[in-house]
């Protein structure tokens, strides 16, 4: 094994995808660096691809079987892409945790919910106070997201300085949350930045991003000219967001009501860890019920379709006990994330249903990304200078476009998708692993992985179908009675016109009936002729292949 050391940069989610963020740091000889991680987060399911799952986190396989090595992990913000598998993955870590107040009030929460030491998180201060893991010193540089304290991270190693955005904009003017300091950030270049790992999640956007400050006007318009009741729906982490759709409320002399637990989380976290101030006061929702509708704006959670969140059930009818009404009107005030379109817009027909007028944000007047576009990444680059770029946090068009952006420039660039690991120590970065980079589903209470087979048999039913053939063979070897069979998820009735379990069962009793001695004595012969049999008839009165359980019970003397 080489004894040069190594400057890695190995994303494990996040790079290749927008979500479930995890990125490692290593510095050291080959196969011996100590490691650093950077943020854990999740991603969510959809019916389609993961049916039945709660959340969806990075495999941290490579990183469990190497959790002697990790010297720290560090939480850039409090986004559930960066934050929400740190109570589910710690206990297979046991790093110690740095995050800023905000972060780390939200993370202690998590912690303490899954019964674990919330005091595992150890709050920092920002630049210039630097944690000392291993061979890095590692500092949160502030900077401006659509929550508050995010930040970049200053990862100082003996083979250079590295510049972690995180999530970022270039906001001067956040309402919630640190403006963009670019003279911080150019001291921080002033040294020499040997590599920026940079979001990329908006690379395709030409414009410059706009300020969350310049959405007041628009949203105190809308609300004062409503008739009804108002309900706005964000992002709930979005606290800037959520002060500005309270005070474009008060501003209309109507009373606020934060609806969903999360909301309600956010904003209590944001208040005790002083980030936010000011904000209107709001009421319960019982004592809601006893204001006049017009006098009432709601504040939901559920921005994205989400089946169990406010707007999904105020969609559907009473929530908390309170109602929508026709002539009331209902604010998307966020952007829907590729792949939730056909829940939100399940959510706006119901809703229309109801005679509610339904504003979304296909105007851009009522909501402004959390992300850099691409004059504010170019803008970034200038100030930062890095001999190195790599593009973290997007789709793989993204991180290409990010990476023909800098090469453009004369900067050495790498697209590294989950599981590339890439040695940054050179003048050029470098491929020098591959590690396997799956992903780890919470299905319940356990965590499995992606071949386990638990979703591939459960899309497997969820297509096909279930057939269930019992029989009891007694202690003579002989059928007891004849096969008996259940359905579930495939039609009572085919070409034959009769009920199709009954068909079945007739059928297989005639196998059955034929079946010798040796087969009736041998439990897998005769449970592979019979779950054959079933396919091969329900595929000719139905059309589908179902998936077969053969149950055969044999009486013992």
């Amino acid at each position: 094994m080489s004894s040069k050391n190594r400057l890695i940069y190995l994303p494990l989610g996040g790079a290749g995808e927008i979500g479930m963020n995890a990125y490692v740091y290593g510095y050291g000889p080959a196969g011996k660096e100590r490691l650093i991680v950077v943020d854990l987060g999740v991603t969510f399911p959809d019916m389609d691809n993961t049916p039945g799952v709660d959340l969806i986190f990075a495999d941290v396989t490579w990183l469990e079987a190497n959790a002697d090595r990790i010297d720290a992990i560090f939480i850039t913000h409090a986004h559930e892409d960066h934050i929400g598998a740190l109570a589910h993955l710690w206990s297979r870590l046991r790093a110690p945790v740095f995050a800023r107040a905000f972060t780390a009030n939200i993370g202690a929460r998590k912690l303490d919910e899954a019964g674990l030491d919330p005091a595992t998180i150890q709050v920092t201060k920002p630049w210039p106070e630097k944690i000392e893991a291993g061979p890095f010193k590692v500092s949160f540089l502030p900077v401006s997201h659509s929550i508050p304290e995010s930040s970049g991270l200053v990862i100082d190693s003996p083979s250079g300085r590295l510049v972690h955005t995180g999530d970022f904009k270039l906001d001067a003017q956040p309402i919630v949350g640190e403006a963009f300091d670019e003279a911080l950030w150019a001291d921080v270049a002033g040294r020499g930045v040997k590599a920026l790992v940079c979001d990329s999640t908006n690379v395709f956007s030409p414009n410059p991003g706009r300020s969350e400050s310049t959405l007041g006007p628009a949203i105190q318009q809308l609300v004062r000219k409503a008739e009804g009741m108002v309900v706005a729906t964000t992002f709930a982490s979005n606290v800037a967001r959520l002060k500005t759709l309270a005070e474009a409320g008060q501003a209309a002399g109507r009373s606020i009501v934060l609806l969903g637990r999360a909301m309600r989380r956010m904003v209590e976290a944001a208040a005790e860890s002083g980030v936010l101030t000011d904000f209107p006061r709001t009421i319960p929702p019982e004592e809601a019920q006893q204001h006049p509708r017009e006098k009432l704006m709601l504040i939901v959670t559920g921005s994205q379709g989400e089946r169990r969140a406010a707007s999904a059930q105020l969609s559907r009818g009473k929530y908390m006990g309170l109602e929508l009404q026709a002539g009331d009107l209902f604010l998307f005030s966020s952007k829907t994330i590729p792949g939730n379109e056909k829940g939100v817009i399940h959510i706006m027909n119901a809703l229309s249903e109801k005679g509610v007028d339904v504003v979304d944000d296909d105007a851009d007047l009522y909501h402004v990304s959390g992300h850099a576009n691409r004059p504010d990444l170019e803008r970034m680059h200038n100030l930062m200078k890095p001999q190195i770029l790599i593009p973290m946090h997007g789709e793989h068009r993204h991180l290409r476009e990010h990476v023909a952006i800098a090469r453009e420039k004369g900067i050495a660039a790498e697209i590294a998708t989950n599981g590339t690991m890439l040695d940054l120590a050179g003048a050029t970065p470098r491929v020098v692993e591959h590690i396997e980079a799956g992903r780890t589903y919470l299905d319940g209470t356990m965590q499995v992985g992606a071949l386990d087979g638990v979703l591939r048999d459960r899309i497997r039913l969820a297509l096909n179908g279930l057939v269930v053939v019992t029989l009891i063979i007694d202690e003579e070897d002989e059928p007891l009675g004849e096969p008996w069979v259940e359905l579930k998820g495939l039609a009572e009735a085919g070409r034959s016109k009769g009920a199709l379990s009954e068909i079945l069962e007739d059928d297989l009793a005639q196998l059955v009936a034929r079946a010798d001695d040796k087969t009736l004595r041998d439990d897998d012969k005769l449970e592979d002729q019979l779950r054959r049999r079933t396919r091969q008839l329900v595929l000719d009165e139905i059309g589908k292949r179902p998936e077969v359980i053969v149950v055969i019970s044999r009486l013992v003397a």
